[in-house]
């Protein structure tokens, strides 16, 4: 049997929130077109907000896969997502997931793939898969620097990591992973080791969404830690829709060349009052033109006017634009007009970023965004913006910080780096996939062989 005539047949299983769903999507895109055949599984809220995403070119290599997890009293439907979630309700749908483990068998069962690709909160997905011989890859989404700093804590938590002087957590940084630096591990449950072991129990490879290019020594780094080959997927979303952003390019093409920050927080972040008002006011002292999207929990009875800080708006003016719920952020990266991105260096928003050229103002908020900020500043492409010892933001550093960068940096250091460093990403082909292609054959070969 020829495995690369067969059609291979992948369960794709995100994590449940669109950071994650977005990626599984676009690698599921690419191997559709190698002779695939993709389940993309999640539940009925997520996938009714990709369904736009899937074309007529897809209908029968990608088909969508309804998970009904557990119901919960606190967990209606409508948040079986972590879009718009409050916090304090996503530790009740990761256990909602958690419970959810036969019904994923059953699925598991019934579609009989040959191939399962999993995400980091669902370590209970490649054991079941083992039992049914379905050979299981761990896709993270989580940058390599952030992967093998935390997974070297997990395992030499009294040794240094080799890179510290580069990727470290400031003391306001730790609040997240205080877990990982007590040594002596006496809360550990399965909540604290969930995503190594989705690491630990991968099948021989582990594809991580990063640039070689960027992350090549972190990636060496982790596939000492776990003993297994590390992948790069290489995916960042195009700008291919061009439906009606709300007058944002017009109100761009207004603007000078490199003169405007892109300012947002990811759709999964929502920034306190403090935050707030200190980012604000420091866009404001900063003189630079700015695209601000401010984004609210499911059901919070608030408003932009309500949030800022009085006058605000009326004193920036046309120099500043605020846009609530969703803009279109590759279409504005890409613009000729934006000149930096003001980012919580998520790990999807930080990708496109450096693919298309744009300076990182970094302001970090929690789990992976301080140590990726730390690369972005390694690497010469972005600069921080440091909270004082308590962790709080001020307006000064925030508003010089973007001053710095956008106006002052000009066709300096910073933005040099940033410009360079996408030529040599805009140069790259489809390798990545390739590589992985050659990969999952042999896991599919050596599946069939054991039949």
């Amino acid at each position: 049997m020829d495995a690369k005539q067969s059609t291979i047949s992948v369960l794709m299983f995100p994590w449940l929130a669109h950071g994650h769903i977005s990626p599984f999507l676009e690698l599921a895109k690419k191997l559709s077109t190698r002779n695939f055949k993709i389940y993309l599984c999640s539940t009925p809220i997520n996938l009714n907000g990709i369904k736009p995403n899937l074309t007529q070119k897809y209908t029968h290599t990608i088909e969508l896969v309804e998970l009904h997890v557990s119901a919960l009293p606190d967990l209606p439907p409508q948040y079986h997502t972590t879009k718009n979630l409050p916090r304090n309700l996503i530790p009740i749908l990761k256990q909602a997931l958690y419970l959810s483990e036969p019904i994923f068998s059953r699925i598991l069962k019934t579609l009989k793939p040959d191939l399962l690709i999993y995400d980091l909160l669902q370590p209970w997905a490649p054991v079941v898969a083992s039992l049914n011989n379905i050979p299981a890859v761990h896709f993270t989404i989580i940058s390599a620097n952030t992967t093998a700093f935390m997974h070297h804590l997990y395992k030499n938590p009294l040794v240094k990591f080799p890179f510290q002087d580069s990727i470290y957590l400031r003391e306001y940084d730790k609040v997240d992973v205080s877990h990982l630096l007590n040594p002596s591990r006496e809360n550990f449950g399965k909540e604290e080791t969930q995503c190594f072991d989705c690491l630990e129990r991968s099948s021989d490879i582990v594809l991580i969404k990063t640039f070689k290019e960027v992350e090549e020594k972190y990636m060496n780094s982790l596939s000492g830690l776990v003993g297994k080959k590390i992948l790069p997927i290489s995916l960042v979303q195009d700008c291919t829709n061009e439906d009606d952003d709300g007058g944002i390019t017009d109100w761009l093409k207004k603007k000078e060349k490199a003169s405007t920050v892109l300012v947002s927080f990811g759709t999964e972040y929502f920034l306190s009052g403090h935050e707030m008002e200190e980012i604000a006011l420091g866009l404001e002292l900063s003189g630079v033109n700015f695209i601000w999207v401010l984004r609210f929990p499911m059901g919070s009875n608030t408003s932009v006017e309500r949030v800022l800080p009085l006058g605000f708006l009326e004193r920036v003016g046309e120099r500043g634009l605020v846009v609530e719920g969703w803009a279109p952020q590759v279409k504005i990266l890409r613009h000729p007009s934006i000149g930096g991105f003001v980012s919580h260096c998520g790990w999807g928003s930080t990708m496109e970023a450096m693919k298309y050229g744009n300076p990182i103002i970094a302001i970090p908020m929690h789990l992976d965004q301080p140590t990726n900020a730390r690369l972005v500043e390694e690497i010469g492409v972005g600069v921080e913006v440091v909270r004082d010892n308590n962790g709080k933001l001020d307006r000064e550093k925030v508003g010089q910080v973007i001053k710095n960068v956008v106006l002052f940096d000009g066709e300096g250091t910073v933005r040099k780096k940033a410009r360079e460093l996408s030529e040599t990403l805009s140069m790259k082909g489809e390798e990545d996939i390739d590589v992985l292609v050659e990969e999952l054959v042999k896991l599919y070969v050596k599946k069939k062989g054991q039949e």
